[in-house]
C-alpha cells in the first residue's frame, strides 16, 4: 500500500511567522482550481505565513505518474497502474522553501513539474483505485493539525467539511504565462502555444472525469487571480482565514 509521511524541517518553524491557534488545533483550509491558477504558490506562501502544514495533493499524483512512466506502463493499463499504487512509497517534507516530495525515498520535487508529467498526470488521476489510495492518505494527514490542502477536489471530495474553502481561477493566457515562466526557471524550453494546448487538454480531463472532477464547492470563495500578484492572493486568503476564526 502506498504510504505518505509528513515532516517539517526546523527552518519551517520560523519565529517571525504569523501563527494562529485554533480552538481545536485542526483548521483545514482548501485551495482548489485549474492548472496555472496560482494554487501551488499561494498555498505554499499561506502555509509558511500561518506556520501550517502544506498538503500539495497534485504533487502526490504527479509522483505516481513518474513511477508509472519509469516502469514503461501504458497510461491506459489500469491493472498495472493499480499494482503500482499499492507498491509505491511517497513521503512529503515541508521546508521554508516549500514542500519536497519523495518517490521511494528519491526527491522528485523538480521532476514532477516537467511537461511530460503534465501530460501523464491526467490519465493517472482518472484511475479510481489511485484516487482511493491517495484520498485516504490525504484525509489522515488532515487529522494531524492545521493544514493548507491544495488540489482540484479538496473542498468537494477530500475535505467537504473544511473550515474555509478557496477556489482560484485565472484566464487561460495568464495561466500559460505563469507555466512558461516555471518551465524557463527549470531550464525547460517549450512554446507558449504548446502550453496552452496542454492546459486546455488538462482542463477538459479534470472537469469531465467521472471520479472527483474539478468543480467549485458551493460554499467556496472564488478569486480570479489573472491580474493579481502572489502577495495579493496570499493577503486575500490570510484575511479570509482571520474572518473564519
Amino acid at each position: 500500500m502506498e504510504r505518505i509521511e509528513t515532516s517539517r524541517s526546523k527552518d519551517a518553524l520560523s519565529k517571525n511567522r504569523f501563527t494562529m491557534k485554533q480552538k481545536n488545533g485542526n483548521f483545514i483550509l482548501t485551495i482548489d482550481g485549474p492548472a496555472g491558477s496560482g494554487k501551488s504558490t499561494t498555498a505554499r506562501e499561506v502555509a509558511n505565513r500561518m506556520n501550517w502544514l502544506l498538503l500539495d495533493t497534485g504533487a502526490m499524483y504527479r509522483a505516481m505518474a513518474v513511477k508509472i512512466l519509469r516502469n514503461n506502463i501504458a497510461l491506459n493499463d489500469t491493472s498495472s497502474i493499480e499494482k503500482i499504487a499499492d507498491a509505491t512509497e511517497i513521503s512529503i517534507q515541508q521546508t521554508i522553501k516549500g514542500m519536497k516530495i519523495f518517490l521511494d525515498k528519491e526527491d522528485v520535487s523538480n521532476i514532477i513539474r516537467t511537461p511530460e508529467i503534465d501530460r501523464a498526470v491526467g490519465p493517472v488521476c482518472e484511475v479510481p483505485h489511485v484516487r482511493e489510495v491517495l484520498v485516504a492518505m490525504q484525509k489522515k494527514i488532515g487529522n494531524k493539525g492545521n493544514i493548507v490542502a491544495e488540489g482540484r477536489d479538496m473542498g468537494t471530495v477530500v475535505f467537504p467539511h473544511a473550515d474555509l474553502k478557496i477556489f482560484l481561477t485565472a484566464s487561460l493566457e495568464s495561466r500559460a504565462e505563469r507555466r512558461l515562466k516555471d518551465m524557463r526557471r527549470m531550464g525547460i524550453k517549450i512554446k507558449k502555444e504548446k502550453l496552452i494546448k496542454d492546459i486546455k487538454t488538462r482542463d477538459q480531463r479534470d472537469s469531465n472525469r467521472i471520479h472527483s472532477p474539478l468543480k467549485k464547492a458551493k460554499d467556496s470563495i472564488e478569486l480570479d487571480t489573472s491580474n493579481l500578484s502572489i502577495e495579493k492572493q496570499v493577503d486575500f486568503v490570510i484575511k479570509k482565514i482571520k474572518e473564519a476564526t
